[in-house]
Order: C-alpha cells, then structure tokens, then sequence
C-alpha cells in the first residue's frame, strides 16, 4: 500500500467515529420527532382515545423490531451488498416523504384497535421501518473495522438522539411550527440522514467491503438471548406503567408522561456508556431503592404527589439503568451485535405489549406496576447484607419471606395507626435480610408493597366499586356521614372527579358538582324550552355519571356523546341519573368529534362540550376544525357550552380564540357555589356558552336571573396562538394548581 493510501485511509478514520456517531444520533432524533407528529396530524381523523394511542404505540414498536430484524438479517450479506442495498431502500422510502397520513377515512362501524395499525402502516410505515434500522445497521458498519474498538456505546448516542428528538416536540417544535412545517423539518432532516449514511458507507474501507464478515464467535445460547429479551421487556413495562401511576393515582399534569419516557432512553445513555462509574453505582444501589420506593407501589400518592412522583421516578430510572447495564455486561461478540439489538427490541415490545394491551383486558387496577417491580427485584443484581449459615439458609429462605407475607396481613387485618408502621419497618428489615437471595427479596418486597396499601387494592379487586378499561381506571365510592349512613356515590378516575350523585331521599336527582343548577350549563339546560321551544334538541360531548340527563324535559330530544362503553356501564348500573331523568336518551359511542361530523346538518339547538377537566385534554376537540364541526352539527342559532374547569390549564384564551376567528360570540360564567350548594355536592366550575346568534346568548343571559350578572364577554388573548389541526401547544396556557377545580 503507497504512502499516500495509508495516509487516506488514517484520515478516513479520523472521521469515522464523528460521522457514525452523527448519523446515530440524527435517525434516533427522527424517530422519537416522528411519533408525536403523527399522533397530532391523525387526531383529526381517529380522535384522541386512549385505546386508538395504545395501536399506535403497538404499532411504533412493531416496526421497530422490524427494522432491528432488517439489520440484523442484512448483516448476512456482503457488506458491498448491504450499503447498496440500504441506500435503495432509504429512496424508496422517500416516495412516502413529505411525512403525511394517507386520505384514509375511518368508516363509521370500524374499530380504532383494528384500523389505525392499517392506517398508520400505510402512512408512515417504510419511513419508520427504515430510520428504525440505523442503530444497530451502523453500529455493524462501524464495527467492519476491527481498530475502530467497542460499537457498543455509540447506542448511548442513539438514545441521546431519541431523548432530544422526544423533548423537542412539545418544548420547541410544537409550540414554534405548524404541522405543515414540522412535515417539511422532517423532510429536510431525512435528507440530511440519507447523505450522513453514504457517508458512512464511503469511510468503509476497502478491504471490509470486499470481505465477507466472519463470525468466528459462538452464538449466543437460547437462554442468554431469554435473558436478554426479560432484561428489555421490564424496563419497557415499567416506563408505561409508571406513565399510567403517576397520571392516574399521583397527580395528572400535562407533559408528565414525558418524564418516565425520557429517563427511559437516558437509562440506555448511562447504561451503555464508555466510562462506567455512573452505571455501576446505580446498579449497586438498585435494590436498596427497589425496596424504598417500589414498596410503596401500592400507596397513593394524591396526599404528597411531588414526593409521590420523585420516588416513582427515581424507582424508574434506577430499575432501567440496573437491568440495561446488565443487558451491557451480558452484550455477545461484535459479530452477534444485531442479534443481541433484535432480542432487546423484541422484549420492549413484549413489554409495551403487556402494559398496554393485556394489563387492561386482565386487571382491574394497574397491578402489571408492581408485577413489574417485582420482576426487577428478581433480575436486578444483588449483594448480600447479611452472611447466613450454610445449614440455615434453605430454611432462612423459606421462613424469612413466608414470616414477612404473614407479617404484612396480620398488620392489615388487626394493627392500626402506629402499630402499622412498626410492622412495615419489622418487614422492611425481613427483606433487607433476604438481599442477594432474589426470589426471597421479591416475596418479602411483595409483603412490603401489601403492608403499604395492597391489602385495601386487592380486597377492592373482590367487590363491584372499581371497573378498569383501555380508557383508564373507574372508582365509585360511597361517602358516609359520621353516622355511618350514605349520603353520596362518587366516581373519579385516579385523581380526577366524574361525577357525584346524592344518596339522601328526595335529592336522587338534584345536578351536582360542575353540573349544578347555578352553573353556566345548569342555566342553559334548564332554560332551554325558553330558549329553543319544547322540543329543544340537546347534544352532550361526555356522559360521566350521566348527570347532565336530570336537565332533560319532556318532548325535549337527546344525544349523548361517549367514548367509553365502560362508562355507560356505569351510568347505567352504578349511577340513577339516567334510569331516572332520560332513559330512552340515545347514545352514540366513539370520537366526538368524528361522531358529530356524521350527525346531520342543524340537528342540535344546544351542545354542552365536557371533556376538558382532567389532564389529558383532547386538543382535537378545541380546534377551530372543530368549532366548524360543531357549527355544522349546530343550527345557525343555537349554542355551544365549553366546560373549561381544569387545575393546569387555562382554556379560555383558546375559546377567546376560537369564537373570534370563527364569528361567534361569547359569554362566561364563573361558577363558586355557596355553602348550602356544597352541602348538596356542587363545586366550582367554569362553562363559556357560544353562538353565532347575540341574540340567543342575550336569551340565555336574560333567562339566568339573579346570575344575568355573573355572565361575562370573554376577551381575547393578545398575542396568544389559537388551536388549530395544524397548529396547537399547550405551554402557553400551562399555571400552577392554584384552582380546586377537580
């Protein structure tokens, strides 16, 4: 070889790892800025259910692991081969740029679960499938020159890329770009991707390519690959299930379901780094934390949500970093490298798969959080705290656990106030003992986890009070006086209040909590023959515990809009409302939105919107599109009622907006019941009434008597970007939980 190749070639390495590096991290990042994309371009077209969201999800990692099998099958080719190959793919791929939904539209008697793989697969699956590939495809690339040292960490850059990529969108890209123009940076960064990845193909060099790989090293056995695929899958569970804990049971902020999925992909960055310290000091202190913050799985957290969500989130990224690093220590021969990415991809989507599919269909509770824990409590490593006698520690074995479980009961059914504490901390110690005896310390930590709340769970599992659906968790709870007589029934969703109904005779019917006589909407439903003649026609965007149905008069016509068939179940059986004030109302399961888009033209005198007082607002439903749905579904005259309570959100400048773009006129009406209305179970509330009509909301005004006065204009926001299909954030209206809303 001449002087001048050798310097070439000493050059091309010099670059080597930057480039590959760069490309790593630019497909990761386009991968996480694609699914939060497309889930706001296809809000319009499948609605925003939480059972749509778990398809696409199931989607995401499907075709993830079918990238991770490309490359890992493409690896058997001649590296020639597979550059050329690859770089075909990513131009067809390019045919389905720029990154858009095919015109798919759902029929009306399809099943989201069933449809929207389909739809998504059509749209965005060859763009997915093949930017999923460039992890591990150029880490086997990088590796085709043996002095180029380990491949493994530069995973560490991939998951730097994807956790930018996932904290970009709402943080900068959402709020700053419309949707069209977020579909041209994709574009632009494809391209980008597509130059870096011949690039890496030209620093190859030319004996690599000629040859054909020699995987001299044994393969993996079955069981190591079992592993490997078990150490995947927890994590992965983990993070949903910690997503759903947090939300449900702890406190439901916006954007907090960022938080576990971004300590998720830093737990690979920590993992799979270079310099190990960091990831094995965590992994020695994994079940010390395991047993601190993964006892209290069970435990709610709504009396001191911040320290509440620090521990589950701490528990999450501890978990993750332990089992990735042992992923880390158990990784097979650079030539096996795709293999061991396959079976990781394979067990987070087995753990996706769990959380968001099976776990609804099998569990009444989010039972898969602590199953969960407990698996990593069994896989993570562990150093003994105490030496026990070699003759002893069969019986130790056994005997320590099984004095913790029955510890941990009798501390449920016969202990009380401080007496409980000292047997959780009696039991904590049984199962520091049991460290470094795995199946010991996961059955003493399943005591601990029982003693802190999991007695009460299960027992709750064996009555009728609480009802689990892809949509979330249902409680209905009765409320006693101090004499032990009912006087209310409410239903809530984690922390988030749905309705109350009261007990007391002769009060059955009475509209309470934002639904209340005085409130904004209680005044429109209770009016509406003055308004809209005997035959108003009334349209209700969530049915709740069917509260708003006791407004319903005779002759009067309505529809009820509901996109959980559990929470007709439980309106109909838990609840009277219904039974008692509306029992022939019609129904219409599904997506609001798309539901009324097929409703006929000027059907509706009175529309009441209730589907924004929890954390997850559906931002589809409050889009000027949408307002155009409604308007179509509601005759020239009639009205629109927004119900705006909500402890995070500041809605009204969205409704400003909307009504100012679209030619309607406003009016708000700030509900804060009296102490006689509380005792009766009515709570604050916010309702901002819409029309294209002044006349009907001076109708409605002029209907409210005493309260005519407590009807406001709602002004507009100056500077403040409404909500359009194309353009919608919500850090702009973002406060701090001031309100009591829920």
């Amino acid at each position: 070889m001449s002087q001048e190749s050798v310097l070439g070639a000493k050059s091309n390495e010099r670059f080597a790892r930057p480039l590959f590096l760069t490309t790593i991290v630019v497909g990761s990042f386009l991968l996480f800025l694609t699914q939060p994309m497309v889930a706001r371009m296809a809000l319009p077209r499948v609605g925003g259910a939480p059972a749509v969201w778990n398809s696409a999800m199931l989607v995401y990692q499907l075709l993830l692991l079918a990238g991770y099998a490309y490359a890992h099958y493409l690896g058997r080719v001649r590296p020639r081969y597979q550059v050329g190959i690859h770089v075909i793919l990513l131009g067809v791929a390019a045919l389905w740029l720029p990154l858009h939904l095919v015109s798919w539209v759902p029929p009306t008697t399809s099943q989201p679960a069933f449809w929207v793989p389909w739809f998504l697969l059509a749209s965005i699956g060859p763009l997915f499938f093949i930017v999923s590939a460039q992890a591990p495809l150029m880490q086997r690339w990088y590796a085709l020159e043996t002095s180029r040292g380990d491949p493994y960490p530069l995973y560490a850059a991939s998951n730097l890329g994807s956790f930018a990529g996932l904290i970009s969108y709402p943080l900068l890209v959402e709020p700053l770009m419309t949707l069209q123009e977020q579909s041209y940076l994709w574009t632009g960064l494809y391209a980008v991707l597509v130059l870096l990845v011949i690039g890496c193909a030209v620093t190859v060099p030319g004996h690599a390519v000629e040859k054909m790989p020699e995987e001299t090293a044994p393969k993996p056995p079955p069981k190591r690959v079992l592993r490997w695929i078990a150490l995947a899958a927890v994590p992965s569970g983990l993070m949903l299930s910690t997503t759903t804990h947090l939300t449900t049971d702890i406190v439901a902020i916006p954007l907090l379901w960022v938080l576990p999925l971004g300590l998720y992909l830093l737990s690979f960055v920590v993992a799979f780094a270079a310099r190990r310290k960091v990831a094995d000091f965590i992994t020695l202190l994994a079940p010390v934390v395991i047993l601190i913050a993964g006892g209290l799985a069970f435990a709610s957290g709504s009396r001191d949500p911040l320290v509440a969500a620090t521990l589950g989130l701490l528990l999450l990224f501890t978990i993750a970093v332990a089992l990735h690093t042992q992923m880390f220590r158990l990784r097979p021969a650079v030539g096996h490298l795709t293999r061991f990415y396959l079976a990781m991809s394979f067990g987070g989507m087995l753990g996706g798969l769990f959380c968001a599919i099976v776990a609804p269909l099998v569990f009444d509770w989010a039972y898969e959080h602590p199953l969960l824990i407990l698996a990593a409590a069994l896989l993570v490593p562990q150093t003994p705290l105490l030496g026990w006698p070699r003759h002893l520690s069969p019986i130790l074995t056994v005997a320590l656990p099984g004095l913790a479980l029955v510890l941990s009961l009798a501390t449920f059914l016969y202990l009380r106030d401080t007496s409980v504490m000292a047997g959780t901390i009696v039991v904590s110690l049984l199962a520091l003992a049991c460290l470094g005896r795995p199946l010991a310390f996961m059955i003493s930590l399943a005591a601990l986890m029982l003693s802190y709340g999991g007695w009460q769970v299960l027992y709750q599992s064996t009555t009728d009070t609480r009802t689990r659906s892809y949509f979330g968790i249902y409680q209905v709870n009765t409320r006693y006086n101090d004499a032990g007589e009912a006087y209310a029934r409410a239903l809530t969703h984690g922390t988030t209040l749905h309705g109350i109904q009261n007990l007391v005779p002769g009060t059955e019917t009475v509209a309470t909590s934002y639904y209340a006589r005085r409130s904004g909407v209680g005044h429109a439903l209770a009016n509406a023959p003055q308004l809209f003649g005997p035959n108003a026609r009334i349209g209700v965007v969530g049915l709740g515990t069917g509260t708003l149905s006791c407004y319903r008069q005779p002759g009067q016509n309505w529809t009820i809009f509901e996109i959980d068939p559990v929470m007709v179940d439980i309106a109909r059986n838990r609840f009277s409302f219904l039974s008692r004030c509306a029992p022939d109302a019609r129904i219409v399961l599904g997506d609001a939105r798309v539901s009324l888009a097929n409703a006929a033209p000027n059907s509706i005198d009175i529309l009441a919107v209730d589907a924004f007082s929890s954390d997850a607002v559906p931002m589809h439903l409050l889009t000027h599109e949408a307002l155009g749905v409604y308007g179509r579904a509601v005759q020239p005259d009639g009205i629109v009622l927004f119900h705006v309570s909500n402890r995070y959100l500041d809605l009204k400048p969205v409704v400003a907006d909307l009504a100012e773009r679209g030619g309607w006129q406003t009016a708000m009406l700030e509900y804060d019941p009296t102490e006689d209305e509380q005792m009766m179970n009515a709570t604050v509330s916010v309702w901002i009434a819409l029309s294209r009509n002044p006349a009907s909301l001076d109708r409605l005004v002029q209907a409210s008597g005493d309260d005519a006065g407590q009807w406001l204009l709602l002004q507009r926001t100056p500077g403040f970007a409404g909500w359009s299909d194309d353009y919608a954030s919500i850090l702009p209206i973002l406060r701090p939980p001031e309100m009591p809303w829920e």
